[in-house]
């Protein structure tokens, strides 16, 4: 039996990644990455030789025999994302849950999180939170997703693209009007904002 470690790696400053998952990256028969490029960074910053091998949205069914028999010879292999923890809002779910069948073993390897970090620094309550990741594109499902938790005490984590973000904003002081908010961006990196307020 094999073992796939899913690792979390920095959301922005290269020295936030913990010494097991250096260990596990350096030690990896084969590291699947989201973005080949970005990871490459992190692996020689921290003198790791390996090459890593890409897994996304549209590969990921197509790698996933190829790991099965990695892992079916005793193998190990690593899987991040492009920063943070893997499977939220990322890729891998097809390959965990295809490792989980086939038998093998799946470890976390925690780490940095853009969710939690931006929790922490929102000021609007850590617990209860839900995590919403991208609202839907089209405002009629995302009025609709949004107008679900009128009314409900939990703050709301949601992800969304710089491009989109005033039209996002605008949805969310229709929907709960003076509810407080946070935006952050640029977490751990050298221009970090976090702007808080009514919405």
């Amino acid at each position: 039996m094999g073992t796939l470690r899913v690792v979390a790696t920095p959301i922005g400053n290269l020295e936030d990644i913990t010494l097991r998952a250096l260990r596990s990256l350096a030690e990896a028969d084969r590291i699947f990455a989201e973005d080949t490029r970005r990871t490459k960074i992190l692996l020689d910053r921290h003198q790791i030789d390996a090459k890593p091998i890409s897994l996304h949205e549209h590969n990921e069914a197509s790698r996933i025999e190829g790991a099965l028999e990695l892992l079916r010879e005793g193998g190990s292999i690593v899987l991040v994302s492009d920063a943070g923890t893997p499977l939220v809002s990322d890729p891998g779910g097809r390959l965990v849950a295809a490792v989980i069948e086939d038998g093998h073993q799946v470890e976390s390897i925690p780490g940095a999180s853009a969710v939690l970090s931006a929790l922490t620094v929102a000021g609007l309550g850590a617990a209860p939170f839900t995590f919403l990741g991208f609202l839907p594109r089209a405002q009629g499902e995302r009025a609709k997703l949004l107008n679900s938790y009128l009314g409900r005490p939990e703050t709301l984590v949601i992800f969304e693209s710089p491009r989109r973000v005033h039209e996002t904003l605008t949805g969310l002081a229709q929907c709960f009007e003076r509810r407080r908010g946070c935006v952050a961006r640029e977490l751990t990196k050298l221009h970090e904002e976090v702007v808080r307020g009514s919405l």
